[in-house]
């Protein structure tokens, strides 16, 4: 698991036992949003893979799995 993702898993956890100071409310929104785009790309890149795989490109295929092992996705 990324750094980020435990992060803010931490800090979700920690808001239910104290209120989160104003930069551990930042950190947690940061993280989130890193979140999300991150979770954007690994999407876009399996979508991507599918195509490949469909048109018979393994080269590409390749490419794309690579990038995703890159994300820590595979």
């Amino acid at each position: 698991m990324h750094v980020v993702a435990e992060r803010f898993i931490e800090l979700v956890v920690t808001q239910h036992y104290r209120p989160l100071t104003d930069a551990e409310r930042k950190e947690l929104h940061e993280s989130y949003q890193w979140i999300i785009n991150h979770q954007w790309k690994v999407a876009r890149l399996k979508n991507l893979s599918l195509v490949a795989y469909m048109s018979g490109d393994t080269e590409w295929q390749h490419e794309i799995c690579r990038e995703l092992e890159r994300l820590g996705e595979m």
